[in-house]
């Protein structure tokens, strides 16, 4: 299995078992089109903590806490744990904030995008193709010589600090469970109602996010990485774990009946167009940016990675600043500030990607 995994078959067969796992657990529970959402995640953890006291949208996600101890099994299993760390902390740190502002325009990360679109939700599209055109001006910086600098090798406790975290988090949730028609259960955020009351049974979760992180951390998925290389190189090693995962998402709805297709009505998401194209565009290009996709951050910062890591927590604050300053969107629409925020966010990041060079001698 080792090897497998790193084939485009092992690719192809990760990307299918995402896609099914994701639409069962929106059938056990989870909101609709959104089996799994790393930003969506990340922004209800953060609520959760109470960074953010956007009531609907508050909830310690199992899934993305498996994510980063699957990681971390994996890598330690398969002699792959590296501490190490890198360069431009503060900027991987930016670029995790607009990234997950970019994502709340749109509402959701490219996972989710892929599994809207095999719910039926149109609106995916131009955020899918947002999401392209974004990381293809990244690909521009890249050609030109962008590098935040190359990681090097650190003390091992520095990579143990976010599986850690996570599983901090995992204890405080255990200690802390919800009770019943409450939004506070000692120090943690529970939604009574909304997307975040929303959710399968712990252990489910849990066991999903797991088996997912173990899976994609040997395998490299990645979304940002897939379109980037195929962009770049022309390569479609990565990129065909994407269609599985949308084509298993699709066969797995039409199965248990989960599709429903149109633009408008759909659960958890808007149909101003520019914007989710906008939304995703911006996303797109701060994944680009800072190397991958919000789910590929995950599992590296499971492996020791503590330019992931920053990124992470970016994008956790990220999901705070965006609801805190009302600039997330909603299902009906794009906020005036998430308009400027939207503006801002490609500003900085075309800064960024200006500035941020090699230097050559």
């Amino acid at each position: 299995m080792k090897h497998f995994l790193s084939t485009r078959w092992g690719i192809i067969s990760v990307g299918v078992l995402i896609g099914i796992l994701a639409s069962l657990l929106q059938l056990w529970g989870n909101p609709a089109n959104m089996g799994i959402c790393v930003a969506c995640f990340e922004r209800d953890i953060a609520g959760a903590l109470g960074l953010h006291r956007a009531s609907v949208v508050q909830y310690m996600r199992p899934e993305i806490i498996g994510f980063v101890l699957g990681s971390f099994v994996a890598a330690y299993l398969f002699k792959e744990f590296r501490s190490r760390l890198g360069s431009a902390p503060i900027v991987r740190f930016v670029l995790g904030v607009f990234a997950m502002i970019g994502a709340l325009i749109f509402l959701g990360c490219p996972w989710r995008a892929l599994l809207r679109l095999a719910g039926g939700d149109w609106n995916a599209i131009l955020g899918l193709v947002g999401l392209a055109v974004g990381i293809w001006i990244g690909t521009l910086f890249l050609r030109n010589g962008y590098n935040l600098g190359r990681s090097h090798k650190t003390h091992i406790s520095a990579g143990w600090i976010m599986p850690l975290v996570m599983l901090g988090f995992l204890v405080i949730m255990l200690f802390n469970p919800q009770i019943s028609g409450e939004g506070q259960s000692g120090i943690l955020f529970y939604s009574v109602e909304g997307p975040g009351s929303m959710h399968a049974p712990l252990i489910i979760s849990l066991a999903a996010g797991l088996f997912i992180g173990f899976l994609a951390q040997k395998s490299r998925f990645c979304t940002m990485g897939a379109i980037r290389d195929l962009i770049l190189f022309k390569q479609t090693h990565l990129f065909g774990g994407l269609v599985a995962l949308a084509v298993a998402a699709f066969l797995t709805n039409l199965v248990v009946g989960q599709f429903n297709p149109g633009f408008v009505g759909q659960p958890v998401a808007h149909n101003m167009h520019f914007w989710n194209f906008a939304g995703m565009g911006l996303a797109g290009l701060a994944f680009a940016l800072a190397g991958g996709c919000p789910g590929r951050q995950l599992f590296l910062s499971g492996e020791g990675d503590g330019d992931a890591s920053v990124f992470v927590i970016g994008m956790i604050v990220g999901a705070a600043v965006a609801h805190n300053f009302g600039l997330a969107s909603s299902p009906a629409g794009v906020s005036g500030g998430g308009i400027y925020a939207v503006i801002i966010g490609f500003a900085v990041c075309l800064a960024i990607g200006f500035t941020m060079k090699e230097k050559t001698a």
